[in-house]
């Protein structure tokens, strides 16, 4: 329930106290409902008068579902995020469980008559040979029920056949054998992979550029895991980064890969979740909700593209799965791997302390070179889609003479951001949003990025009728438009109207793999890490967009963005290039970038930030109102801020209430409070305090709030 406390109850009939375990599902009745629950703790005596309570009325669990550890980690984020203590532990069940479902704990084993048959066997039903196959492999149901494609009916089949029998739950330690040993690691991996000590909590930052290997420091740090009988947890940063990376650990190791995203289907999710907890799965994957995934024997913890955005939550449980991951690796007494090729500032201010172990990975694989960084002066220059004739050349050269694939980065889908009457000065805004709406015209419509609002693209202007309708500014939509009528090769767009599902994306790999001349065109999506070995030129079309922002982490996520997607070209070939279009050349950044300085450019950030206050230095904290009467925010805010002010850590400061940089979003008017603190425990107090006085003040019923403790989005 979204209540920021526990509720106490009497044991069900006829169990004691002793008998219940923390980490067990109950059900409870809760008002004129009956619901599930998780059990937090036993006690003898409770806070209230016995008489108040009521009794639970089932246990639904034999064994605990969640570890103790993964309870401690629970009860932690709900306290430093300060969020419902049951909404955070929903976060670590998949839905099955959430909803009251027993857990599955029947298992198939290969019978003395299975056992004795070859690889291969059953190739006329091949349902069945798929089956029988994983089983042969050390698989086990339910991970083979869901990722290979087996019903329960084919199951029941091969017993019939006494192929395969029941057993009641694993004690199987996941396969450690190897398909295939991998490359020798060199000398700079060999250090890193010295340094980290398995069976016991520390901390390491593995800092490589693109290409320079990490993902086998990985490897080879999870094959050590396995041979000490543990698991491994890797978390990614997006949903289309699976498939690639799943196929590379499928083609590695011989044990089972479990994989944890919000795009899977309620009973695959299930069947991952099942394989974790039990243990039968060697590997567990997942994007950032996967880190509360409960591990039989945890072993280590890898954070890949430790920088990312993705891996902060921006609704609901505002969580850092990256920082969750750390506290998690305490706690289990694991080694935690922060991997990047341009950490995060927080990370590196870690590292500098000597809280984190650093390791450098400052070459590529295969002795590669980095590609050469070029900028492009737009000043006076003729732009077409965004595309000046400079870089039209470039991509010209690189597809059609020299037969490579060039990739073009654009922080913008959509057509254009922007349609006006040229006759009266009419804008397209969203109705819901202080926002305009962007163009589409593919599928001819308006949308707003924001509150997803979209309407038909009108014929003529609905203030005077004129025909005369402007689209200015640019997306992707408009740049693959133009690329199609200059160029004799395939243009492939790269954005979320583009990319709709896993598939989608596994397509667009294939086709880099393929290594046939084309233009890939996208969204940041192209920088989380992909590997297109054929690509030869990358071109930042519109580096400006990302250059002068009004978050503070502009400049870090600009440096991240170009250093990434720059990482693309050149990996397996000599010769990569990258031309970033800017109408700022002579900017100090964009210099330490064309200099491959960015430990440079994150040194001048840490300062800027040591002198502000801000973070890593100081913490962050967000108390943000939602109503639909723009004074009715504000009000709650100010209130808040007065009934707390005398009560806060003196290092702590309050600023606001201000409107958010965007005001109106989906027809709800948007007012923030932050709280700067000097150091984390005064942070954490003062957020127990925000919270405590908005509880209790009155406002008005379509009045919501929330706290992000770490934001990452200020706007």
């Amino acid at each position: 329930m979204p209540l920021r406390r526990a509720f106490d109850y009497l044991a069900p009939e006829g169990l004691s106290l002793p008998s219940l375990s923390p980490g067990v599902r109950l059900r409870v009745p809760f008002g004129s409902r009956e619901i599930t629950a998780i059990l937090l703790e036993t006690v003898d005596e409770a806070s209230v008068d016995q008489k108040q309570l009521r009794a639970a009325n089932s246990v639904l669990d034999e064994e605990p579902l969640l570890s103790p550890s993964i309870m401690a980690l629970c009860s932690w984020a709900s306290d430093y995020y300060q969020h419902p203590v049951g909404e955070v532990f929903s976060a670590a069940l998949p839905k099955a469980l959430r909803d009251g479902r027993g857990l599955s704990q029947t298992h198939w084993r290969l019978t003395t008559r299975g056992k004795g048959l070859p690889e291969g066997a059953l190739s006329r039903a091949p349902s069945q040979a798929k089956a029988l196959a994983a089983l042969q492999r050390g698989e086990q149901p339910p991970l083979v029920l869901s990722e290979a494609g087996v019903s329960s009916a084919v199951l029941r089949e091969l017993a019939s056949k006494d192929l395969i029998e029941r057993c009641r739950g694993t004690t199987e330690q996941p396969n450690a054998d190897l398909k295939e040993s991998g490359p020798t690691p060199g000398a700079e991996q060999a250090e890193a992979l010295a340094a980290v000590k398995l069976g016991e909590f520390n901390c390491h930052l593995l800092q490589g550029v693109t290409g320079s290997g990490k993902t086998e420091v990985y490897l080879r740090l999870i094959t050590a895991c396995l041979e000490r009988g543990d698991q491994a947890l890797v978390l990614i940063p997006e949903i289309g980064l699976t498939p690639q990376t799943v196929e590379r650990f499928e083609a590695r190791f011989k044990t089972p890969v479990a994989v944890l995203h919000s795009g899977m289907a309620d009973g695959q999710r299930f069947a991952a979740w099942q394989a974790a907890q039990s243990g039968s799965a060697g590997i567990v994957m997942g994007t950032r909700s996967a880190i509360f995934t409960p591990l039989a024997r945890p072993g280590l913890i890898v954070v890949d593209e430790e920088h990312d955005g993705s891996y902060k939550q921006q609704d609901g449980f505002r969580y850092s799965a990256r920082d969750v991951a750390v506290k998690r690796a305490q706690l289990e007494a694991c080694p935690v791997i922060l991997g990047s090729a341009t950490p995060s500032l927080e990370s590196l201010e870690n590292a500098r302390r000597g809280r984190y172990q650093h390791h450098f990975l400052r070459g590529r694989q295969g002795g590669g070179e980095l590609p050469m960084l070029q900028t492009v002066d737009l000043r006076g220059l003729h732009l077409n889609a965004g595309i000046s004739d400079y870089l039209l050349a470039a991509i010209r050269d690189t597809v059609e003479t020299q037969g490579r694939q060039a990739l073009l980065f654009l922080n913008r889908r959509g057509f254009a951001p922007t349609l006006q009457c040229h006759d009266c000065g009419w804008v397209a805004d969203c109705d819901h949003c202080d926002a305009r709406l962007t163009v589409h015209l593919r599928k001819r419509c308006l949308r707003c990025h924001h509150c997803a609002a979209q309407r038909a693209l009108p014929p003529q202007c609905p203030d005077c009728a004129s025909r005369s309708l402007l689209t200015h500014g640019l997306g992707t939509e408009q740049t693959e438009e133009f690329l199609n009528t200059v160029l004799r090769c395939p243009v492939h767009r790269v954005d979320s109207d583009a990319m709709r599902g896993v598939d989608a994306m596994q397509s667009l790999l294939e086709v880099a793999q393929s290594e046939k001349p084309c233009v890939i065109l996208g969204t940041q999506m192209l920088t989380k890490g992909h590997h297109f070995p054929a690509v030869q030129l990358v071109g930042v079309i519109d580096a400006d967009a990302l250059l002068y922002s009004a978050d503070f982490r502009g400049e870090e996520r600009m440096a991240q963005l170009v250093v990434q997607v720059a990482g693309r070209a050149g990996r397996e070939s000599a010769g990569g290039k990258v031309l970033i279009q800017t109408h700022y050349p002579d900017d100090p950044l964009f210099e330490l970038l064309r200099d491959g300085h960015f430990e440079a450019i994150t040194s001048s950030l840490l300062e800027k930030r040591r002198s502000s206050g801000l973070p890593p230095f100081g913490q962050l904290m967000l108390l943000r109102s939602d109503a639909r009467n723009e004074q009715d925010g504000e009000a709650f805010l100010r209130a808040v801020k007065r009934e707390s002010q005398q009560y806060l850590p003196k290092d702590c400061q309050l600023i606001g209430p201000l409107p958010s940089a965007m005001p109106r979003r989906a027809g709800r008017f948007r007012w923030q409070l932050w709280c700067i603190a000097a150091s984390r425990r005064s942070a954490i107090a003062a957020a127990r305090l925000l919270v405590d006085r908005a509880e209790v003040l009155k406002k008005p019923r379509e009045l919501s709030w929330f706290i992000d403790v770490d934001p990452s989005d200020v706007l």
